[in-house]
């Protein structure tokens, strides 16, 4: 058990480095060729910190963990309402701006309820669930979609976007290097990235068996939590400096990103198999998100520190059940 969790450890620290230089070598490239740095961080930026889900999720649906690859999507999705966001407004409310209350709230609750519609199957009907090539193509066109508003709402001055400026005013997108040292991050990026994930995927595997608990309550938790660390980090931070508005727009962006490119990706590659409790999974996250909706337009238009405290406890609860009650 204490080499596994060291191996699980060793991946985590290998696949979040491996991102890192990924999206700081790949930046640096992007801007010695003058792409502007809103366009470098929605779109390098955003991708690359989404680098560390989608390598995991797609190691472990091609290896035949289909289990592993969902409970992280749907466990990184309520980390982030739950534990980051709940945690950030207990240090200092989040103040919400109209963008992510007109769009990008409702952009999340839409890709959640899609997802939940596509895993109802195996629920329901009493069939496989399966989240196929089809609507893995479909979430991908919906985030196309998202991508494309978001960018072409800023491009032309309309909005302020907290998603935007987070990824713009990002250390990456303002530190250029050499053409060669670039390329050597995004070459060690990579390498980092596929070997932190054969390492967390085969480790959260043999954790899972050891501890007697299915593979998809393992993603749910440990490698959900772990693979949502740099939003963690990067949400505190922002709460801390008084860019809490930061914080959420991170929060929701990421959401977004996780269901419609990770998981449309994913099963775009490699149709994914829905796991037992894996409907209930993503309607634990359609709840928190719908109950952001609310929360976001209270107080004066923030999320105070009674309703991070619901947030926080919901995701808590709901794990700790997940785990005395695996299989339900």
């Amino acid at each position: 058990m204490t080499q596994t969790v060291l191996f699980l450890l060793a991946g985590l620290v290998l696949l979040l480095g491996g991102g890192d230089a990924l999206v700081r070598g790949a930046s640096s490239l992007a801007r010695s060729l003058g792409v502007r740095p809103i366009v470098v961080g929605l779109t390098v930026v955003a991708f690359g910190t989404s680098a560390p889900e989608l390598v995991v999720n797609l190691l472990a649906a091609t290896g035949g963990r289909p289990g592993l690859a969902f409970g992280n999507v749907a466990g990184s999705n309520l980390a982030n309402l739950g534990l980051i966001l709940g945690v950030a407004a207990l240090v200092r409310p989040l103040e919400v701006e109209s963008g992510v209350i007109v769009r990008e709230i409702p952009m999340m609750l839409l890709a959640t309820a899609a997802a939940l519609v596509m895993s109802a199957a195996a629920d329901l009907s009493g069939l496989a669930g399966r989240i196929d090539r089809t609507e893995g193509l479909c979430l991908l066109l919906f985030f196309a979609v998202f991508l494309y508003a978001v960018l072409g709402e800023v491009a032309r001055g309309r909005t302020r976007d907290p998603l935007a400026e987070q990824v713009e005013e990002s250390p990456v997108t303002r530190a250029p290097r050499s053409a060669p040292i670039s390329l050597l991050l995004v070459l060690g990026g990579l390498g980092g990235l596929v070997l932190g994930g054969h390492l967390l995927v085969d480790s959260a595997a043999s954790l899972a068996r050891s501890a007697g608990v299915p593979e998809a309550v393992v993603g749910l938790s440990v490698v959900a939590i772990g693979t949502s660390l740099p939003e963690l980090v990067t949400s505190l931070i922002a709460a801390v400096r008084g860019e809490a508005d930061m914080a959420l727009g991170n929060v929701v962006g990421s959401n977004v990103f996780n269901l419609l490119f990770v998981l449309g990706t994913t099963a775009s590659i490699a149709p994914l198999d829905v796991p037992a409790g894996g409907f209930t999974d993503l309607l634990a996250v359609l709840v928190l998100s719908a109950a952001l909706l609310p929360f976001a337009w209270t107080h004066r238009r923030r999320v105070v520190r009674v309703e991070g405290a619901v947030l926080l406890l919901s995701w808590a609860a709901y794990t700790t059940w997940r785990f005395l009650a695996p299989a339900s």
